[in-house]
């Protein structure tokens, strides 16, 4: 009688199973991506998944560093635009477009990943919020110097203006994940920015 073959299966593409673990924590969250859903998507068994990746918990830290490489490195060229306006307006259409994607799972994974969690998920959250804070924190930074280079008016906040493109990335993030179309994303986006501080 033939042997089945167990563990890794041939073939097994660690960065393909990755990136098929990424979307179901996308669009289930944490406690909504179950160990059988995760290895289904990725194609290997649960031994492989240990021996690969840890446990669950890894496997989403591993995740989340995939998000930030792949569907949210908008954020980063973003940054370097050469206004505090064009980093904002670069932001949000980088949030429109990734949170609207016409294939895979809409909404940020950031945001609805681990927003309600019980306490076997708590490291889940806890990454999660400083990820985010994380994100504050660097576009807090961001407009800091656009006030030291005279680009915002010398009154203007960079910790309230930093919360308040954060908090509009993040709702449109929801307001994606609950099938509003990208257009009326954008126009919503378009009536916050009139608000938008001049020099």
């Amino acid at each position: 009688m033939e042997r089945r073959p167990t563990g890794r299966p041939r073939g097994f593409d660690p960065d393909a199973a990755l990136e098929r673990a990424l979307l179901v924590f996308w669009e289930h969250g944490y406690e909504g991506a179950s160990l059988a859903t995760l290895t289904e998507a990725m194609g290997i068994s649960t031994t492989s998944m240990y021996a690969t990746f840890g446990n669950k918990e890894k496997l989403f830290r591993k995740a989340v560093e995939r998000y930030t490489e792949g569907p949210s490195a908008y954020v980063v060229d973003a940054l370097d635009q050469p206004t505090a306006f064009e980093v904002t307006t670069a932001l949000i259409a980088g949030t429109i477009a990734t949170t609207t994607r016409p294939a895979g799972p809409h909404g940020c994974l950031g945001v609805q990943g681990a927003l309600v969690t019980g306490d076997s998920a708590r490291s889940a959250r806890e990454l999660l919020v400083g990820w985010r804070d994380d994100g504050y924190a660097t576009l807090r930074d961001r407009f800091e110097r656009a006030v030291d280079d005279g680009d915002l008016p010398p009154e203007a906040d960079p910790a309230v203006l930093a919360r308040f493109v954060t908090a509009l990335a993040y709702g449109i993030a929801v307001q994606a994940a609950g099938g509003v179309a990208r257009e009326e994303l954008q126009e919503m986006a378009d009536a916050a920015l009139r608000a938008w501080p001049l020099t």
